[in-house]
This record gives structure tokens, C-alpha cells and sequence, in this order.
């Protein structure tokens, strides 16, 4: 039986007399043929996918060699540095400075690049880059690469530039809703998603961290806006970094862009359906959008980015010796950063853990975040965490439990409810709340409603001026741990099961007293001044109203709504935590 006629003869079984007779039927039919079309759609099971390698000579490169000649200079042991970036300023420049002086490679690792005008500044330093030689590896993770954001798919047709994605889901990108309806029989497989987030230049410097790319994660959103830290890293573990990049790149989970749509195909997701139909079929070469053709100089200026001034300040550090990386053509430096050179490792996940037979349990088991259980089981005095989804589960509580019977005093700032942009994860954690409380855990929430007076991570504008800022409202998006303020955790997962059981995590460990301070003197003033402090009082939960706000406590939610509450409410006794 034709597709056509099946989609038809069971939305007709299914209509009442009255939508047969209006123009809905129509609609109906074609939804459920769009549904059918793409439930019928496959991966291409004949894939190229060339091997290729990060850069295995950095020495090779300016950035290479200013590294090198830094840790000799630095007089240190230890063969890896470090630099805490703590403001979304500092995130966008420092990214655009890697792209402008990598030389030779540039590889970069996310679980979602979204297509605004301020991703676009980065894609036209990246075609630049591309179009002086750099070798460019961009590899991300399918999930979010429908409909506006599909257009960064774009990249792959770029001379010198090649784009894979992760795990990706079969059929059409026109809508993200539509996408996952059709894809419900393989729910298991697309709940597992890359979540790593590198950023790697000549294999010599590389960000690391929870942040995605796109205006909400640089400020630049006026609406809500993702308060986020990174951390910098030069030397050995920016190889270790890289190493783990090429396992995923070269493994069968990655599929070209090529193999799966065609540049046509992507430009015609941002056309009106009849002009897409008017130019089917005919041929045209990579399509490169207006602004591409723009000059670094003449590109669009992001409301907040940095003068000369400001792009020319130290920041300064507890330890270490400040180094300047070499000039670039535009004579412009990586930001004179004070680099802390410390023993390290990486926490990385295999990518056998997305595959489509893996055994949650058992990979699992050897995850990147069962090696910060492990490390933080191993506190003696104090752990400072900070997750935006934290669903604890039953062996993080017994790992707690057994923290507290021994003294170790622990802190957690996490989102609230009106603060979180996933509010089915404020569900799961919501469940523990009261337990952790009991244990004497200290909670911290995250105010949503902050209009530039709080300085939290620098990612909400301190001037005062709301015509600097992009927004008036901040969600917590970093992922941090310190134990004992000795050991120092930055990276991409959070403290829930959906990082342990189902996402693919990155992050570095890093072991130094004066790093681990520095980290604690960033997130201090947003537990005092950025957050509520959770109290239980019998069975009541109380808000304390954050230092200095103005605001009074609340016995329910704040700043939370009607439907927030609801929802809460609603889902929290049925949800299963690995879902949330």
C-alpha cells in the first residue's frame, strides 16, 4: 500500500464526521505521513569516514612553542598549566583568539552549537582560519541540529573544515518536536547523547567546561542567559584531551555531515516550503551566507565584547607566572592569563557508552562521573559542588550520608526551580531535598531574577547599566567540584544519573591548593548574594532571600510560577530519576 494512502486511510479511521469535513483533515494526513516517511528513514549503513589524528607535533606551532617556552621558564615540574575563566567575556575572546592563532589544527568537541549571531562571529573566524590552511575537525552531538540550527551543518561544505555528528537521529530537521515524536521507538538510543565539550588549537591550548556554544551561553541573550566557567589548559593534557577527541571522531557513531544531508537540504530548511520547491534540483555549490563574506573588522560587535583595554588586562592568580602567547597578525595576544601549572588527569568517558547496545549498568561503572564519586568520597574536611541538574540518586545519598558521619562539611549550589531551564531535572532533585537537608547538607538555589547587580562567575553583568546587559535572568550552567580545597574538577558533567548512566562526560582533574581557592573565591559570592539558601524547619522547606536583594524568604518556590509549581507537583512522584 502507498505511503500516501495508508497516512490517509487512518486519519480518516480516526476523524470525527466534523474534521473530515473541515480543512484540518488535510494537516492530519500529512503530519502522519511526515511521521511514517521518517519512521521509515535509516542511517546510511556505508559510510566513509577517513581516520585522522590531532596534531602530533605542536612544536611545530606558535602556540606550541610560546607553551614550551613557558613551562621552562615557570621552572616547573609539572608538565601541564591552567587558567580559570570566569566570565562570558573571557569565554567568547578567548575561543575567538585560539581560532585566529592555531596554526595547523583546530579540534573542536559539543553536545550543542545553535545558530545566532554570535555563534556566526565564530564561523567566520572559523572559514578564515579554514581558508589559511588550519585543519578543522568539528564533531557534535545530533541532538539539537534541527530546524534554525541545522544551518551550522553548513560548515562541513567549507573548504578545509569537516563536521561530524554524534549518534545521530534518523530523519527529517524541520522540527525538533517532530524529530523525536518519529524516533520514539528508539527512545533508549536517543536518550544517550555526547555531551564533552572540547575546544582545542594546535593541540597546545584547549577550553574546557560546561559551556555550549551559542549567545545564551556568551551573555548575549535577552532572555535568559547561562552563568557558566571554563577553565584553560596548555601542556601534556591538552594531548590527553586530544586523544580522547580522536576515539570519538574516528568512531562509527560519527557520520559526516555528507553522508546524511546535502547543502540543498540544509538551506531549504530556512526557506518558505514553496520557494524550496521552486528551487529542487537545482544545482548550486556551498552556500556561504552574507555575513560570511565580511571581514573580522567589519563583523557585527557583540553587545559586551571587549575593547583594547579590557582585552589587554591581566588576570591575576594566587600562583604561578604570567606569559604572554605569541602575537597574532592582528596584533592582538591570548589574554595575559597567570598560569597554574599542576598535577592533572582527565575523567573521560569511552564512546562505547552511546552505543546502541551498550549496558548502562555495566559501562557505567567505569564512567567519568564514578570517578568523581570516588574523589569525593575521599573528602576529609569540605566539598563544595556545583551542578545545575543535581538528582543525587541512592548512592550519591549513602556517599553524603557517609561524609557527614565523618564531619566533612558539603555545599551544593544548584538551580531552582524558576532558574532552571530544564525543569523536569528540578523535579528529581526536589525529591531529595528534604534528605539532604536532614544530613545537614547546604543547599544554595540559583535566583533566576538578577538584573546586574550580582557579579556570579562574571556571566551576569556587574557595571549596573542595563543597557549593557543581554538579559535579566541567569541559570546556572557550571559544573564544579572542590574537595578539600586541594583538588580542583572542571568539566562537562553533572551530578545526576542521566551523566552517569546515559551522557558521555569529559572533565580535569587538577591538584593545587591556590586553583582550588581561586575556584572558591568565584562561586562564594553567588552562594552569599546569587542564590537562596535552603532551610528545613520540621517539615517545611524555607528559602532564606539572598544577601542584599531585598527580597524577603519564601515558604514556596520562589520567583517560581503557577504552572512551574504544577508541574512539580504533578511529575515528581512518577518520574524515574535517570530520566530527569
Amino acid at each position: 500500500m502507498p505511503i500516501t494512502t495508508a497516512a490517509r486511510r487512518i486519519a480518516f479511521s480516526f476523524a470525527s464526521p466534523a474534521l473530515r469535513r473541515s480543512g484540518k483533515l488535510r494537516w492530519l494526513c500529512l503530519l502522519l505521513l511526515g511521521l511514517w516517511a521518517t519512521a521509515c528513514t535509516s542511517l546510511p549503513s556505508e559510510v566513509e569516514r577517513p581516520v585522522s589524528e590531532a596534531l602530533a607535533n605542536p612544536s611545530e606551532t606558535r602556540l606550541g612553542q610560546a607553551v614550551a617556552a613557558h613551562a621552562a621558564t615557570a621552572g616547573t615540574r609539572n608538565d601541564s598549566g591552567f587558567a580559570l575563566a570566569d566570565s562570558a567575556e573571557l569565554a567568547f575572546t578567548s575561543r575567538m583568539t585560539l581560532i585566529k592563532a592555531a596554526q595547523k589544527t583546530l579540534d573542536i568537541q559539543y553536545y550543542a552549537i545553535f545558530a545566532d549571531d554570535t555563534t556566526e562571529r565564530l564561523f567566520q573566524a572559523l572559514r578564515e582560519a579554514a581558508h589559511r590552511g588550519v585543519r578543522i575537525r568539528i564533531l557534535l552531538d545530533d541532538f539539537n541540529t534541527s530546524g534554525k540550527n541545522a544551518q551550522v551543518l553548513k560548515l562541513a561544505f567549507e573548504k578545509n573544515i569537516e563536521l561530524r555528528l554524534f549518534n545521530p537521529i534518523p530523519g527529517g530537521r524541520g522540527s525538533m518536536f517532530v524529530r523525536i515524536l518519529s524516533n520514539l521507538k528508539d527512545v533508549a538510543r536517543m536518550q544517550r547523547r555526547m555531551h564533552n565539550k572540547i575546544f582545542a588549537a594546535d593541540n597546545a591550548v584547549a577550553i574546557v567546561g560546561g559551556r555550549n556554544l551559542g549567545e545564551t551561553y556568551f551573555g548575549q541573550s535577552e532572555g535568559t542567559n547561562f552563568v557558566d566557567i571554563d577553565l584553560l589548559a596548555v601542556g601534556r593534557i591538552v594531548r590527553d584531551l586530544s586523544r580522547s577527541f580522536d576515539q570519538y571522531w574516528n568512531n562509527p557513531l560519527a557520520y559526516p555531515v555528507q553522508s546524511l544531508m546535502t547543502v540543498e537540504e540544509i538551506e531549504a530548511l530556512k526557506r518558505p516550503p514553496h520557494i524550496a520547491e521552486a528551487e529542487a534540483g537545482s544545482p548550486t555549490g556551498p552556500v556561504v551566507s552574507a555575513s560570511a563574506t565580511q571581514t573580522a573588522s567589519t563583523a557585527p560587535s557583540l553587545p559586551n565584547a571587549p575593547n583594547k583595554t579590557t582585552s589587554e588586562r591581566t588576570i591575576t592568580s594566587p600562583s604561578g607566572v604570567t606569559t604572554t602567547l605569541p602575537a597574532l597578525p592582528d596584533s592582538t595576544n591570548l589574554r595575559l592569563f597567570t598560569w597554574t601549572w599542576a598535577p592533572s588527569v582527565i575523567l573521560v568517558d569511552k564512546p562505547s557508552k552511546i552505543a546502541a547496545d551498550a549496558d548502562s549498568v555495566e559501562e557505567s561503572e567505569d564512567s567519568a562521573v564514578d570517578g568523581l564519586l570516588q574523589l569525593m568520597s575521599q573528602a576529609k574536611n569540605e566539598l563544595l559542588i556545583v551542578s545545575p541538574y543535581f538528582v543525587p540518586g541512592q548512592r550519591m545519598m549513602s556517599q553524603f550520608a557517609d561524609l557527614r558521619q565523618r564531619g566533612v562539611r558539603v555545599r551544593v549550589l544548584t538551580n531552582s526551580l524558576a532558574s532552571n531551564d530544564a525543569p523536569a531535572a528540578h523535579v528529581g532533585y526536589a525529591r531529595y531535598r528534604k534528605a539532604l537537608l536532614a544530613m545537614g547538607i547546604e543547599l544554595y538555589e540559583m535566583h533566576a531574577e538578577q538584573k546586574g547587580s550580582i557579579r556570579t562567575f562574571g556571566s551576569v553583568s556587574g557595571s549596573g547599566d542595563p543597557s549593557s546587559m543581554g538579559a535579566s535572568r541567569a541559570s546556572l550552567h557550571a559544573k564544579v567540584v572542590v574537595i578539600d580545597n586541594r583538588l580542583l574538577v572542571v568539566g562537562s558533567m553533572n551530578l545526576d544519573l542521566r551523566s552517569k548512566l546515559q551522557n558521555s562526560e569529559v572533565a580535569i582533574v587538577i591538584r593545587n591548593r591556590a586553583l582550588s581557592a581561586e575556584a572558591t573565591r568565584m562561586i562564594e559570592p553567588a552562594l552569599a548574594s546569587g542564590a537562596w539558601h535552603v532551610e528545613r524547619i520540621g517539615e517545611q522547606l524555607l528559602w532564606r532571600a539572598p544577601q542584599g536583594s531585598g527580597l524577603k524568604d519564601s515558604t514556596t518556590e520562589p520567583d517560581a510560577s503557577l504552572g512551574l509549581n504544577l508541574l512539580l507537583k504533578l511529575i515528581g512522584p512518577f518520574a524515574p530519576d535517570e530520566m530527569l
